[in-house]
Order: C-alpha cells, then sequence, then structure tokens
C-alpha cells in the first residue's frame, strides 16, 4: 500500500508522557490519526545524524514503508507532535520560560527588534529551533546562525528561506513549525495565528 501524501502538517498537542516510551507511543498515535491508519501501520524511531545512534536524535515514521515527517517538541506540561509530509521541525515552548531563563541565541537584528519582549523572544527561540530541528543538526548549530524574519515569516540557515508558521494555541504558548511552505493545522483547536 502507498501512503497517500499528506495534504497539511497536523500537530497534536497533549500533556507529556510519564516517559520517552509514552511520548513515542503518543507520536504514533499521532501519525496514525493523520494518515488515517490503524497504529499497527506506523513503525517509528529516532536516529542521529552526527553519531548514527538510535537512543537520541531527529525521529522519523513511517507508513506501511512510505515515510512521514515528524518532529515533537517538549515543554513545561505539553508535548507538541507534528505529522506532515515532508521533513519538519517543530517547537512549543512558554514565553514565561523564556522570559526565566534569557538565552544568547539572537542576532542584534532580532535583538533590536525585539526590544525585550518576551513574546517576541520566545517566538524567534521557537522558530530558531523549529527550523534547526528540520534541518536535522538541531542545537550542534549556533542558534544565532538562523536569522528569523517576523515580517516575511521566514528564517535564513545556511543562505536557504525556510518558511515557517507561528501559533498561539494557549495563553502563554508559542508554536513554531518549519515545513518547507505546507500548511499547518492544530488537531482539535484553532490556535491564533501570530499577528502581522
Amino acid at each position: 500500500m502507498s501512503l497517500p501524501r499528506l495534504p497539511s502538517v497536523v500537530v497534536t498537542l497533549a500533556a507529556p508522557g510519564a516517559t520517552a516510551a509514552d511520548d513515542r507511543e503518543a507520536l504514533l498515535a499521532a501519525v496514525a490519526s493523520a494518515a488515517a491508519v490503524d497504529v499497527s501501520a506506523v513503525r517509528a524511531g529516532r536516529v542521529c545524524a552526527h553519531c548514527g545512534a538510535t537512543d537520541h536524535g531527529r525521529p522519523w515514521a513511517a507508513v506501511d514503508g512510505s515515510a512521514v515527517g515528524v518532529s515533537l517538541s517538549r515543554t513545561t506540561d505539553l508535548v507538541a507532535l507534528a505529522v506532515g509530509p515532508t521533513d519538519l521541525g517543530v517547537d512549543v515552548e512558554r514565553v514565561s520560560r523564556v522570559a526565566a531563563a534569557p538565552v544568547e541565541a539572537f542576532t542584534a537584528r532580532e535583538a533590536a527588534r525585539a526590544c525585550g519582549d518576551t513574546t517576541e523572544l520566545a517566538v524567534l527561540w521557537s522558530v530558531k529551533e523549529a527550523v534547526l530541528k528540520r534541518d536535522g543538526r538541531g542545537l550542534r548549530v549556533d542558534p544565532r546562525s538562523v536569522e528569523v524574519d517576523l515580517d516575511r515569516m521566514v528564517a535564513v540557515l545556511d543562505g536557504v528561506e525556510h518558511p515557517v508558521t507561528v501559533l498561539f494555541p494557549a495563553p502563554d504558548t508559542v508554536l513554531a513549525v518549519a515545513t518547507g511552505g505546507v500548511p499547518v493545522t492544530v488537531a482539535g483547536s484553532a490556535p491564533r495565528r501570530r499577528p502581522r
């Protein structure tokens, strides 16, 4: 059986599992739901592009042997599970966490634009993480090498523009998805889009 092309990226937001195995099971269920198949048709795992280990690294999934793009992110009391037709990256973050633990991850232009606004900084951080996850190298790459342009909703890494979607699924919560321009939906809700 070949997998019909998924029309969009579907993000499921849920309470995190007690263990990494619980989150893996949730990812399997999210893939099965997005692909409209039984969970028994889904295979998933992780692989580190840097060292080849399978106990950490980028998640992968396949439905009946056809690759599906997946990504996951955790923050306080929340996990985001993203499933789509191609490589993607997702990051979910609490604005209050970014405010409590400022990071040195912003370019001079980004810092000047944000002017200390914690919501703007959380959006910038989430976009950077989503793009680096989609890229596959994650935080082995200095986040300052990702230049985020929120007016155009793109981030540039290694000279390549990555379209991004930013949503606010709940108060104090930012969700960023790097999808290569594929539309994003959030299962079971209608989060607010980032105001322009």
